[in-house]
């Protein structure tokens, strides 16, 4: 009988031993509010800035990604430390905005580390800027890019291109660190108002991340790269009575099943 019970023992503190093991070898995906991040590239602080006044009813929240940093102004990069300040991210975008992929194949991956990547982390930790985010410039990237890049930023942002149904779009959060948005700026020649809905009703409806992208937030657009506040509102809006939350691409990280 004793016997019998210390073989009884072993046999259960194996079978907890082995749930335990395999438990950590295929972790539960962690459960998230349905969401949107909105994302804006290069430069346009001002602009920005007043996207956000106009915004702030709304408790908006954005990502800002920023190339070129040590050629703004100082009024620009106040506002962007207050931004910071204010909840929202600021990111980075490039030392130079070139072209990652053309300049790998031209000057190879060392070289653009050293021109793009470490420069820009360096002035914008010099200024305060907390950056563990990346958005390639013109969203253009590679496999090797993205495993160069991995170490140095937590989230690392391509865009979306097509204009597929919302169930074979890219542009939600997939359990990767390797992401990519939808460009919502009024000259994609995939983007439309009516399109945004199908793509924010698909995020509500199956509990998804919908990343979204921009550049210059004007009242009326005249030229590329110019995302309409009217767009913006729309989605503020459409989150506020859907209960959809906002995130930033940070906030990715936690999200991520940690293997």
């Amino acid at each position: 009988m004793k016997m019998f019970f210390l073989k009884s023992v072993l046999f259960f503190s194996c079978l907890a031993l082995f749930s335990c093991e395999s438990k950590r070898q295929n972790p539960v995906a962690k459960a998230y509010k349905a969401g949107v991040i909105l994302s804006f590239d290069d430069a346009y602080v001002d602009e920005w800035a007043e996207a956000d006044r106009a915004l702030k009813k709304y408790s908006w929240k954005a990502t800002f990604n920023v190339c070129r940093i040590d050629s703004i102004g100082k009024p620009q990069i106040e506002k962007l430390l207050q931004m910071q300040k204010d909840g929202h991210e600021i990111a980075g975008h490039g030392y130079h905005h070139y072209n990652a992929v053309k300049f790998v194949k031209q000057h190879g991956m060392d070289a653009y580390i050293d021109q793009e990547i470490t420069p820009m982390i360096a002035s914008m930790k010099r200024l305060n800027f907390k950056v563990t985010t990346f958005a390639y410039p013109y969203g253009e990237r590679s496999d090797a890019l993205d495993k160069a890049l991995s170490p140095k930023f937590k989230i690392i942002r391509g865009r979306a291109f097509g204009g597929e149904l919302p169930e074979k779009q890219d542009s939600y959060f997939n359990n990767s660190k390797i992401v990519f948005a939808f460009d919502i700026d009024n000259s994609h020649i995939h983007f439309s108002i009516p399109y945004l809905l199908e793509l924010l009703d698909y995020a509500k409806k199956h509990n998804k991340i919908l990343l979204l992208c921009g550049h210059k937030p004007v009242r009326n657009a005249t030229e590329n790269y110019q995302t309409k506040i009217e767009t913006l509102e729309f989605i503020c809006r459409y989150m506020k009575l859907n209960d959809l939350k906002f995130y930033t691409l940070s906030d990715l990280d936690p999200l991520l099943e940690k293997k």
